[in-house]
């Protein structure tokens, strides 16, 4: 099977440009608007992590310029429309998972029903470290990351190992995230995900031959994450450093490629 991976240095909006077909999977992890707060409660806001060597270049920093001009609504009209129709089949509907804030949850589920997304679930990941460890003395430090997962009228397409001979397992709407092996795959965004989470999502909702779109793309890690599982993936990235270090690291398909091959071997 040819598989697609394809990263553009352009916005969502122009995605007919490129002649990408409709997607089974819409996945992006959409600015939190944290502003200039963006470090508040990471150790990077000071010089070498240390607040007695004073504060870091990052400090007062938001993480990306392109946060504050993101609008919401023209967002969801656009993944409404990069989403394949509604089939008439059972358990082969369309689906979009927005990875958000917690306070952002009850917004992305209003805005999805303006736009079709009549229904909604959560999705809760859990971490075994923080990234507030500069308010681990004051007060409960958060250790998760949350998703809703947004569909039309008929439940999403459903792959839980079930077939004729076995039920299935069941899957809970909580998931262990585990970082990435550096080597493996390149750290390359501030709120990147990790690549095997990703990979069990896809999984999850998808088949192998399906088309699964990352408008927000950022690190390519989505991207990567569908090619590794034989579904053709398509995203966008406006912010060309971004873009230029996905396309170097994460997405070099050749030197993957080599490296299967030397892994079989």
């Amino acid at each position: 099977m040819n598989i697609k991976c394809e990263l553009h240095h352009d916005h969502f909006q122009n995605f007919k440009r490129y002649n990408i077909p409709r997607a089974q999977l819409v996945i992006a992890d959409i600015p939190y608007n944290l502003g200039n707060n963006a470090y508040a409660s990471s150790n990077q806001w000071y010089i070498d992590g240390d607040n007695k060597k004073g504060e870091s270049k990052l400090a007062n920093k938001s993480f990306f310029k392109t946060d504050e001009n993101f609008n919401l609504a023209e967002y969801m009209h656009f993944c409404s429309k990069l989403l394949k129709k509604e089939p008439k089949e059972k358990n082969e509907a369309p689906a979009m998972i927005v990875f958000c804030s917690y306070q952002q949850m009850p917004m992305i589920e209003e805005y999805g029903k303006k736009y079709g997304f009549k229904n909604s679930y959560p999705l809760f990941f859990v971490k075994s470290t923080s990234s507030q460890v500069l308010k681990a003395n004051m007060k409960i430090v958060g250790a998760t990351e949350h998703a809703v997962v947004l569909y039309r009228d008929k439940l999403p397409k459903f792959r839980n190992g079930k077939t004729e001979s076995t039920k299935g397992r069941m899957i809970k709407n909580w998931f262990e995230w585990k970082r990435d092996n550096a080597k493996e795959y390149p750290k390359i965004h501030p709120t990147q995900k990790p690549v095997n989470l990703l990979k069990e999502l896809i999984e999850i909702f998808t088949d192998e031959g399906d088309v699964i779109i990352d408008p927000c793309a950022g690190s390519g890690s989505t991207l990567r994450a569908a090619y590794e599982l034989n579904r053709h993936s398509f995203g966008f990235e406006i912010e060309k450093e971004f873009y230029n270090k996905a396309k170097k690291s994460m997405l070099n398909l050749e030197h993957i490629n080599k490296f299967e091959q030397l892994e079989l071997i």
